[in-house]
This record gives C-alpha cells, structure tokens and sequence, in this order.
C-alpha cells in the first residue's frame, strides 16, 4: 500500500469522526476512534510508541512518543488545539527525521472543518 493511498484513507476516516463527533473532544478520544477505524480497514496501525535517542554516546529509552504510525510509511500527530503553532509542524518533522520516514500528518481536530485540520508533512530525505 502507498502512502499517497494511506494519507488518502486517514482524511476519509478523519472526516467521518469529525462528522459523527464534532470538535470539542479530548485528542486521546479522537486517536482511539482514528485508531479502531484503521484497524477496521486492515492498515497495520502502531499507537502510542515510545522512542528511543541516541545523544553523543547517551542512549534514551523513552525520549519521544509517536501518536500513531500506519504501515511503517505514514506518522500521525493528533492535535486538539484552536491553532496549530509552527512548533507543531517541527515536531512531526523531528519524528519523520529520527525514524527516517517520508510522510507524516499532522492532524487538528478541533476546527469546524476537518479539512481545514489536516496537513501532510514531507521529509524530502526519509524513505517512502
């Protein structure tokens, strides 16, 4: 499966909990409902993984976590914010970089329109 096809299935899911629960949610109830609508349509879904960095010779277990990731291609940071800051979008950037992965989306629930929420993030160097 493609990123472009997996991106193309999150908007769908977003939409369709955004319609059914609106934007005044907590980010854990739209990541369970993102979570199980995934896995419903067969996507390898991760949740909530704690990751590891290496700083000069320190090794740090749990020094991030990832919302979601999708198939191994597809990172997933979930915001319930009013406006999302450019220091969101370097977030999602810094997990696409660690993880050396291509896609990524950064995904806003608390908006009027969901399409508003969503944006994909690129790391021009991270594999597909």
């Amino acid at each position: 499966m493609t990123a472009n096809h997996i991106t193309g299935v999150i908007v769908d899911v977003c939409i369709k909990i955004h319609n059914a629960i609106g934007p005044g949610c907590f980010e854990r109830v739209y990541e369970e409902c993102l979570y199980s609508e995934l896995l419903k349509r067969g996507l390898e879904v991760k949740r909530q993984m704690l990751m590891p960095i290496t700083y000069e010779e320190l090794n740090i277990e749990d020094a991030y976590k990832l919302d979601l990731c999708i198939e191994n291609k597809v990172i997933v940071e979930l915001k319930t914010v009013y406006e999302l800051h450019p220091l969101h979008f370097k977030q999602i950037m810094t997990h696409l970089k660690l993880l050396n992965i291509k896609n990524g989306m950064l995904i806003n629930f608390k908006t009027d329109l969901m399409k508003n929420g969503i944006h994909r993030v690129f790391n021009n160097r991270g594999r597909e």
